[in-house]
């Protein structure tokens, strides 16, 4: 009898406690945010994705009506920023603005301080901006297949700047070399403005820069673009195509930002953040404001970000393995 009544009172107790810890989460979802919301950013302040999430945090916070800290925290290919955020606490109230570094660093270092699909709870993609496929107009190229049959007829005797060894620049030309079948020489410089000075000089013949440092010397005939990384054409530049229809199926290089928290944040309270960034990348003057830096508003459900982080890890350790990418 004695040991009856002590299973029972266990279970009793323990019910209690599971069910005390499930109201207090849902309490904490309703009434979240209840202080001020940090939003780390790994770069350095003033680049396209810091701009970017200041704009979003300036509606969160309208929207929310708590302040929106943005937090620059670069370092190591934003390895101390992502880092920080892994180790945070769990509540909503410490966001990570992360991009493609979370899904090609795992291939790039042999060992991370953090786990990007373990340690992080996905809330969505909110913006991407496409690069451009663009070369020197000295080169006897006016389309993407003229390029990959002149880089065939001429096996690494063409170069290709970018902004460093493991840089987005430098695997979109990666990624090309791999789906073309083609040999493209790496030349990596120390930042995005070197190697674009490079290329307006004819130093190098080919580069995949963001749209807004490119575009305007396209638009002076100072470069030739052959179009866009992105799966689809661009609102700032809707005549170029994307790479994929011009010559080279299935190629697709975006730099993307998203939204994640550390892991174990309840789900209500990502539910009310992803609810609410979703409003911001949908209204007109973010979209205005964006449209500037060549960025593209996105929105997706936590799972399907999920999903999205999973086959980007994938595509690009083929990539890093298949060229054998090694860091400076």
């Amino acid at each position: 009898m004695f040991i009856c009544v002590n299973l029972w009172l266990k279970k009793f107790l323990t019910f209690t406690t599971v069910t005390a810890t499930v109201f207090a989460t849902d309490a904490m979802a309703q009434s979240y945010p209840l202080k001020p919301i940090r939003i780390v950013v790994p770069l350095a302040a003033g680049g396209p994705g810091d701009v970017l999430t200041r704009t979003m945090g300036q509606k969160l916070a309208e929207q929310t009506g708590q302040p929106v800290v943005i937090d620059n925290r670069p370092g190591a290919n934003t390895n101390v920023g992502t880092e920080f955020v892994a180790k945070a606490s769990a509540d909503g109230y410490t966001l990570l603005s992360t991009g493609n570094p979370l899904t090609t660093n795992p291939s790039l270092y042999p060992v991370l301080p953090y786990d990007p699909q373990r340690d992080f709870a996905p809330v969505t993609l909110f913006a991407s901006i496409p690069l451009l496929l663009v070369v020197h107009p000295s080169l006897p190229v006016k389309t993407t297949k003229d390029l990959i049959a002149l880089a065939k007829s001429k096996p690494a005797q063409l170069n290709y700047g970018s902004a460093g060894n493991g840089s987005a620049l430098h695997l979109a030309g990666e990624m090309f070399n791999s789906l073309a079948r083609v040999k493209l020489v790496h030349v990596p410089y120390k930042g995005v403005t070197n190697a674009f000075s490079d290329l307006l000089g004819g130093q190098i013949s080919i580069m995949f820069p963001g749209a807004p440092i490119a575009l305007p010397q396209v638009k002076t005939g100072k470069l030739l673009a052959l179009g866009t990384t992105g799966e689809k054409r661009m609102t700032a530049a809707p005549e170029l195509p994307p790479v994929a229809e011009s010559g080279l199926p299935g190629y697709e290089v975006s730099v993307w930002y998203g939204i994640v928290t550390p892991a174990g944040t309840p789900p209500a309270v990502i539910t009310r953040l992803h609810t609410e960034i979703r409003k911001i990348v949908q209204l007109q003057d973010i979209k205005d404001r964006w449209a500037v830096l060549g960025a593209e508003p996105l929105h997706g459900t936590p799972d399907q970000f999920a999903a999205f982080i999973k086959a980007d890890i994938g595509k690009w350790a083929k990539v890093v393995r298949e060229a054998n990418v090694k860091l400076d």
